[in-house]
């Protein structure tokens, strides 16, 4: 199984970025998916989660009305799309699978997001 995160880089406060992960050798319709970051000196926290169809989406407060979760189930892949982005968001954006009903869960290796002036 692997989850492979993309689209991290460097913004400008008030910029937007979309990361992307796709997941493989896994069932994808079969696991919620979850975006978590780690800022450094910090611990790792859950930004938004997305159930199996897409139709059901939880945030952080810190990120509601800026982030954005959604999924491709043909594509196998997540998104997170970031807008009004704040130095205080910058941090490794993880991304994580649990399938719905054993304990199997997986994580990305993580994309950097900073965002500075």
């Amino acid at each position: 199984v692997q989850l492979v995160e993309s689209g991290g880089g460097f913004v400008q406060p008030g910029g937007s970025l979309r990361l992307s992960c796709t997941a493989s050798g896994l069932t994808f319709t079969t696991y919620a998916m979850r975006w978590y970051r780690q800022a450094p000196g910090k611990e790792r926290e859950m930004v938004a989660r997305i159930n199996r169809d897409g139709a059901s989406t939880n945030y952080a407060d810190s990120v509601k009305g800026r982030f954005t979760i959604s999924r491709d189930n043909a594509k196998n892949t997540v998104y997170l799309q970031m807008n009004s982005l704040k130095p205080e968001d910058t941090a490794v954006y993880y991304c994580f699978a649990q399938h719905y009903l054993i304990a199997n869960t997986y994580w990305g290796q993580g994309t950097q997001v900073t965002v500075s002036s």
